[in-house]
């Protein structure tokens, strides 16, 4: 078997027992690193250390990808024309970082009964949100009043 010392040095080609012998003397770890070589390449290093090696070249290899979360964003019936130019430049901003929207309108007590209405005024706040589309779904009604999500669009 070919045997490769900590600092990458070829060894040549050595019995297994002289191999375990040299990493003794050196305090060192003999580890296989290409079984399915002719012949197999064994590297006599700090276990500990090589772990840590391929643990950091498989972080580097895969970044972390950016995980899009669905952010929330409520308004009610009654809320002025102010107010929902704020909620949408917050979810506009959450769109911008590439999450989702959850936008949920809370209807209370006979507010429940004109959902046409809230339904028109749920619109006039989507369209206050520049570059958002709705998901498949669209706007589902609730108990509690309307829910859409929305997404980011080209």
């Amino acid at each position: 078997m070919r045997a490769i010392d900590e600092e990458g040095k070829n060894l040549g080609e050595l019995a297994l027992e002289d191999a375990f012998r040299i990493a003794e003397e050196q305090r060192l770890d003999v580890i296989e690193i290409a079984p399915n070589a002719n012949p197999p390449v064994v590297k006599i290093m700090d276990f500990g250390k090589f772990k840590y090696t391929e643990a950091k070249r498989e972080r580097e290899h895969h970044p972390h990808e950016h995980v899009s979360e669905v952010k929330a964003v409520r308004i009610g019936f009654k809320t002025g024309r102010h107010d929902l130019e704020r909620q949408a430049k917050l979810a506009d901003g959450f769109l911008g970082e590439g999450h989702k929207v959850k936008v949920d309108m809370v209807l209370r007590g006979r507010e429940k009964a004109l959902r046409d209405f809230a339904r028109g005024r749920f619109q006039e706040f989507l369209a206050l949100i520049p570059n958002a589309a709705l998901e498949a779904g669209g706007i589902k009604s609730i108990p509690q009043g309307l829910t859409a999500i929305i997404k980011r669009t080209a």
